[in-house]
């Protein structure tokens, strides 16, 4: 699949809210791939969603992790063309109760990002890259999960917290 195709196929259009939202917070980098919009974008209408400096300092320890993921994948699969597209990074309390998200939510604290994948396939092969980047660098991470909708979409929760990380592993039909 082109690059193309798979940005066209997998990013959602925002709403106005989250342009306007957006425009202010997409020139603050967390690394070099990952911006503090597409860390924090959603598509609940009328509702804003920033984060604040502990959570920001919680999206940039997680954009780490997703730059080796990036790196690695494309390395391994991608042909360096590949990027890694988020679903939900951050949410403010509205937002995560809006879109039915855990009152605990590791998306809460800026500590979790919703990877999309196209299939079970990738889904994995995301999840191979996380798990030997925590066995060799000895970081610990809090969840690495493969979800499956209803309608038989997949993707990858993840989510590294900076103490505390239980390493819950699991793939879960939602």
């Amino acid at each position: 699949m082109n690059q193309e195709m798979y940005l066209t196929e997998h990013l959602a259009l925002p709403s106005e809210a989250t342009l306007s939202q957006t425009s202010k917070l997409d020139g603050v980098r967390l690394s070099p791939h990952f911006s503090l919009a597409e860390m924090s974008v959603t598509n609940v209408k009328n509702v804003v969603n920033n984060p604040g400096p502990e959570e920001i300092e919680n999206l940039t320890r997680l954009c780490g992790w997703l730059e080796h993921l990036r790196d690695m994948y494309n390395i391994l699969y991608g042909n360096g063309k590949v990027p890694i597209v988020i679903n939900s990074g951050f949410r403010s309390p509205e937002v995560n109760k809006r879109v039915g998200g855990s009152p605990t939510s590791n998306h809460l604290t800026g500590c979790a990002a919703d990877i999309k994948v196209f299939g079970i396939e990738q889904a994995m092969r995301y999840a191979v890259i996380l798990l030997n980047y925590a066995d060799n660098t000895m970081q610990e991470f809090d969840e690495l999960l493969i979800e499956r909708s209803k309608k038989g979409t997949y993707w990858v929760h993840f989510a590294v917290r900076p103490k505390e990380n239980r390493r819950k592993v699991m793939f879960l039909q939602t």
